[in-house]
């Protein structure tokens, strides 16, 4: 996962995340955080590909309604377009539904296309805008909000 995730953040151009994860942050920040639902990983001739990620809205810094969660995904450079994010959200609205949440919240960096598209081919809508949120590097980027209703 860290080899999938590593790149992304490297590139700088489609995740919020500036540094780079090892296996123990990874560990804790998506596979079992504490407010932790799932996380998916989809795996192509034994190598994992993508995964994805969903938590219960915890943050103090973000609150979000009762029930909310929030979702994370991620596919491997070069394997975008084969289905793999749509078969990862497939099992993780599963899991959503049997943990009882109501609503899937994406925040995707405005400058993200590809995880914007991908968000709104699952059937996600944009529900709000951050503005000029800073990164690392002292850019200044909005993100879009976008929610999936599960009932």
């Amino acid at each position: 996962m860290c080899a999938i995730l590593n790149p992304l953040i490297a590139a700088g151009d489609s995740t919020a995340h500036s540094r780079a994860f090892d296996p123990d942050r990874m560990r804790h920040h998506y596979i079992a955080p504490s407010a932790g639902i799932s996380c998916m990983v989809a795996e192509v001739a034994g190598g994992v590909v993508g995964f994805q990620s969903l938590v219960w809205a915890d943050s103090s810094d973000d609150p979000l309604p009762p029930g909310w969660t929030v979702i994370a995904s991620f596919v491997a450079p070069g394997q975008g377009g084969r289905g793999i994010g749509r078969a990862l959200f497939g099992t993780t609205c599963i899991a959503a539904r049997g943990a009882g949440a109501g609503v899937i919240d994406a925040t995707i960096r405005a400058d993200n296309a590809s995880g914007l598209a991908y968000y709104t081919a699952m059937g996600f809508t944009d529900w709000d805008v951050l503005r000029d949120m800073p990164l690392s590097d002292g850019r200044l980027v909005d993100r879009i909000r976008k929610r999936f209703d599960l009932a």
